[in-house]
């Protein structure tokens, strides 16, 4: 699976290792992933995402199926039915 968050889409970056002398050498920033099985009370469903802990954070503050809505409605498409 590649390293991309179903929700906010975050993927890795890259950047430079710059070391005491200032050479620098490529590197990437990899996004802070979790695979979370979750329910959906309102539709009855247990749904597995590979998220972000910033998108946890707003799960655990908004509610899973509000955030999923807020998401369905700006056109995001997290392949997770409704």
């Amino acid at each position: 699976m590649s390293r991309v968050c179903q929700l906010t889409g975050k993927r890795p970056i890259t950047g430079n290792n710059v070391s005491h002398s200032n050479a620098r050498t490529k590197r990437r920033f990899l996004p802070n992933l979790h695979t979370k099985k979750m329910f959906i009370p309102e539709t009855g469903t247990w749904v597995t995402l590979k998220i972000c802990s910033t998108a946890l954070r707003t799960i655990n503050k908004l509610g899973i199926y509000a955030y999923l809505k807020k998401l369905e409605s700006k056109g995001v498409n997290t392949g997770v039915k409704l």
